[in-house]
């Protein structure tokens, strides 16, 4: 189970539908990348890396992406998680957790 930290929460909205795109690493980190339009339009993202005790290692929240569309958004989300989570990119240092 993840333990969703106070970046998700500023993110969740249950009215507003998303896609998802979820992925577990051989190493037992997670990712959950979520895509939305807002109620004014905007392409919305969320990222999250959880460890495999279900804490949150990293999670980001964008209020807006512009230009892009949703399904652009969202896969840039997945490649920018991907790569935070193998190490390719080096984690925010704000958002480092030990």
């Amino acid at each position: 189970m993840r333990v969703r930290d106070e970046i998700y929460w500023q993110w969740a909205d249950l009215q507003l539908h998303c896609r998802c795109h979820e992925e577990a690493l051989s190493d037992g980190t997670s990712l959950d990348v979520q895509v939305r339009l807002s109620r004014l339009g905007a392409t919305q993202l969320f990222l999250g890396l959880y460890g495999r005790d279900g804490r949150a290692l990293l999670e980001e929240y964008y209020p807006t992406r512009p230009g892009e569309t949703m399904t652009r958004a969202l896969v840039w989300g997945v490649d920018r998680a991907r790569a935070l989570a193998t190490g390719a990119m080096p984690m925010p240092r704000q958002q480092r957790r030990a």
